[in-house]
């Protein structure tokens, strides 16, 4: 009977008298180029080469006289169930279950099985529908490229087999439109969570997931990957280069090794301050005049309040450095952190903070500095956002660039960078329908704030009171 295999299907052959002759004969003709006084003309076959004959015989010997064609059938294990139980729920006879068991106790433990391991059966019924199915073959992964095989050969004995598939990197490009959340539209195109997350992360300072998405905007995508042989992947990671609503970012390293982010014009993405310091939270109110919930009646807000459940994590807007963490008025529990540039962040009515936060402490963008709580002069729990530039409030909602450094070893490699990348996705963006964006000259690439900016030593007091002209507001 044939080799199970289970990257082909099974297949019907002639009958297996016939057949077996023919096989026969062929070992007949490997067993004459391989032994004896050699044939002029005709080179001896090599030890590999006469595996892989003897292979094509035992696979032409299949005929099952009285069985259907073989069926493929995935079975998983149940809490508690042995796997040799696992294996008899594909129909096959207890024998032929217990001697699959058997045969893959050679190469693991088959005893001490996990609920959830699953593997495939290959089961030939019965044309008469009596009794059992026959077991052509079992496929059990074992690794990320790599497979353990029972397969039941001619004479009808069990062999098992080690498939090890061949893994390559390459880089794809994934293109798309918005359909449900970014989510779930960027596993549609391929990628996978880890992937999402960094595209995510890198557009928190620019979008509102919650509100600026819409059904049918464009995205893309250029990211590494690993598959096998059969197309499955088994890595991804390594985002290249993400677009969303014809915003860009480059995945780029600078000529001092380090990885950043760069936009269209070699902006960094390190120039912006988060737009929404929580995740998955609505907007609740804007910036500007509004009529003030406790207060009743109309004065300005300075700030942008998130809607969002207690003990959400709040981020850091931005790398900087924590200048307070503590109880400040209608605030409630307060934290203000000092970034670059001359702008401040400051994050209200927070449940706690986070563990270690304190005056004084270097915090990094993304970083996790308290919770959300309903803490001072507030309705119900949600983050009040704040950001001032040299001492004056604006809206957080505003776009904050950073400067940008003229190093021409840089500028050379992020321009090549761009090239190539547009090169790999611009295929995918017609097949999408996605418009080219205008590619601008980039002259100068940008600096970190670090990088920019030198660092300030804070006064004692910077740590303990707010800065002149910062007052307490409710909301």
């Amino acid at each position: 009977m044939q080799e199970f295999d289970p990257r082909r299907q099974t297949a019907r052959f002639a009958p297996k008298v016939l057949v077996a002759v023919a096989g026969f004969a062929m070992l007949a003709v490997g067993w004459k180029l391989t032994a004896g006084p050699a044939i002029p003309g005709v080179k001896p076959l090599d030890p590999a080469a006469l595996t892989a004959l003897q292979h094509i015989a035992f696979a032409r010997a299949e005929a099952q006289p009285g069985f259907d064609r073989g069926q493929n059938i995935a079975v998983e294990v149940r809490p508690g169930e042995t796997l040799e139980a696992a294996v008899l729920r594909s129909g096959v006879a207890p024998t032929d279950a217990r001697l699959a068991v058997r045969v893959l106790a050679q190469a693991m433990d088959t005893v001490n099985i996990r609920a959830g391991m699953d593997f495939v059966a290959s089961v030939a019924r019965p044309q008469d529908r009596r009794g059992p199915a026959r077991l052509i073959g079992l496929s059990m992964r074992t690794g990320a490229a790599s497979t353990l095989t029972v397969s039941r050969t001619f004479d009808g004995a069990l062999r098992l087999r080690e498939l090890e598939e061949v893994v390559k990197p390459e880089t794809v490009a994934a293109c798309g439109r918005m359909s449900g959340s970014f989510h779930e539209s960027a596993m549609a195109v391929g990628a996978n969570a880890g992937v999402i997350a960094e595209a995510s992360k890198l557009f928190s300072h620019k979008i509102d997931f919650s509100s600026d998405i819409k059904a049918g905007d464009p995205f893309c995508l250029v990211f590494d990957r690993k598959v096998t042989e059969s197309g499955r992947t088994v890595e991804a990671g390594g985002l290249q280069y993400a677009e969303i609503k014809g915003q860009r970012f480059y995945g780029f390293t600078r000529a001092d090794g380090k990885r950043t982010f760069l936009d269209s014009i070699g902006k960094s993405i390190k120039g912006f301050l988060l737009r929404a310091p929580v995740d998955g939270a609505r907007i609740t109110s804007n910036f500007g005049f509004r009529r003030h919930p406790i207060l009743g009646y109309n004065k300005m807000h300075q700030g942008i309040d998130f809607g969002v459940g207690t003990g959400t994590p709040v981020l850091a807007a931005g790398d900087g450095v924590v200048v307070e963490a503590r109880r400040w008025g209608g605030y409630g529990n307060w934290v203000r952190i000092r970034h670059a540039g001359g702008y401040e962040t400051g994050y209200a009515h927070l449940s706690r903070f986070g563990k270690g936060l304190k005056p004084g402490m270097r915090v990094s963008q993304g970083q996790l500095i308290a919770y959300v709580g309903s803490t001072g002069a507030s309705t119900g729990p949600h983050l009040h956002y704040e950001v001032w530039l040299k001492g004056r409030r604006v809206n957080p909602m505003t776009k904050i660039q950073a400067g940008n450094s003229v190093d021409p070893r840089d500028v050379v490699a992020f321009n090549t960078t761009k090239k190539r990348i547009e090169a790999l996705i611009a295929p995918r963006r017609t097949a999408a329908a996605i418009p080219t964006p205008e590619a601008p000259k980039v002259t100068s690439v940008a600096a970190t704030p670090a990088d920019k900016a030198p660092t300030k030593k804070l006064a004692r007091t910077d740590f303990t009171t707010p800065r002149a002209g910062l007052k307490p507001r409710t909301g």
